[in-house]
């Protein structure tokens, strides 16, 4: 609960900078009648609806669980980056668009140096807010914040794209550069969308999170106990900052329910010592068979049935397959 409270206030700090800096770019565009500035100012205001839609996001989020959303309502943030992944891959549109008129028609330029100063200036405050809010969303596990933090900065590339297009055109006098390098920089902007986008969707459906799950299972491998003979079944959900984890874990069979149970409590902790607290985990404990003798290296085993014949690393590959390990695997 906590942390979803902090990113409902980090969403609030990137949308209250968001519209501040699109006033910024508003301001340099009637100063310098630039269209490419105006262009900017149009990619802002995605900026500024798709802060909102994740400050709402988060703060649904931020509910606690009731009766009709037993897992929370973190699946929100899914929507929100879904939305603001669209707004960027419309946004890199227009700017497509406003840039070919330009081309075709260019307009004259008005105190180019207030405008550069300006807008350098809205692309350093997005950079920062950005870097601040992707590693706030990478922390609490949150893709809105992320998503936040990558619309700022997608922004900035196009910001300094534009930056450098006007310095030619101040230098040159060549009005059809600033288009041109608007339009290479705006499809830098849809393929962020595109990656957002993906990755949303990714979450709405529930899509094995290949990265996550290889960083949990190099985690668990390095602190691997001698009584997890074998990890298998392993599901990570996330619901927005919320991860929610289960799998079933196989120890020695005569473990009394109290051992086994501590088996569980040190398996969770190295997993909240990589994930942090906002964490559900629902581990099955299931009791070694005589074919796991071959793969388990506990060596004070009374009971053994079987020789050991080698230990089998975990992987994303098989800790997510619904089988007991087996030396044939």
């Amino acid at each position: 609960m906590q942390t979803s409270q902090e990113n409902f206030k980090i969403q609030k700090l990137v949308v209250t900078v968001a519209v501040l800096l699109f006033i910024i770019k508003v301001v340099a565009f009637l100063l310098t009648k630039s269209v490419a500035i105006l262009t900017d100012a149009l990619e802002s205001t995605a900026n500024v609806i798709a802060g909102f839609v994740g400050l709402y996001s988060l703060y649904v989020a931020a509910k606690p669980r009731d009766a009709d959303h037993p897992y929370g309502h973190g699946k929100a943030e899914f929507v929100s980056a879904a939305v603001e992944g669209t707004l960027i891959v419309v946004a890199g549109g227009i700017i497509i668009y406003e840039a070919i008129i330009n081309f075709i028609n260019p307009h004259p330029l008005q105190k180019l140096d207030y405008g550069i100063i300006l807008v350098a200036i809205t692309a350093a405050v997005n950079y920062a807010v950005g870097y601040f809010s992707i590693k706030k969303g990478q922390k609490n596990n949150s893709l809105a914040l992320i998503a936040s933090g990558k619309h700022l900065q997608s922004d900035t590339y196009s910001t300094l794209g534009l930056i450098a297009g006007l310095a030619l055109i101040y230098f040159t006098k060549l009005n059809w550069i600033d288009s041109v390098v608007a339009i290479l920089f705006a499809f830098i902007i849809i393929y962020t969308g595109y990656k957002i986008l993906r990755s949303s969707l990714a979450g709405i459906m529930d899509e094995a999170d290949k990265e996550l799950i290889e960083k949990l299972v190099t985690s668990l491998n390095a602190q691997r106990n001698e009584n997890w003979i074998d990890l298998h079944n392993l599901r990570v959900i996330k619901y927005g900052g919320q991860l929610h984890v289960d799998c079933h874990l196989t120890v020695p069979w005569y473990l009394n329910v109290h051992e086994a149970h501590k088996e569980i409590d040190q398996l969770s902790a190295i997993i909240r010592q990589e994930f942090g607290n906002a964490l559900e985990l629902f581990v099955h404990s299931d009791g070694c068979l005589d074919f796991s003798c071959a793969i388990c290296t506990k060596k004070d085993c009374g009971v053994r049935k079987q020789t050991f014949e080698k230990k089998i690393t975990w992987t994303f590959e098989n800790v997510i397959s619904d089988a007991k390990h087996q030396v044939t695997d």
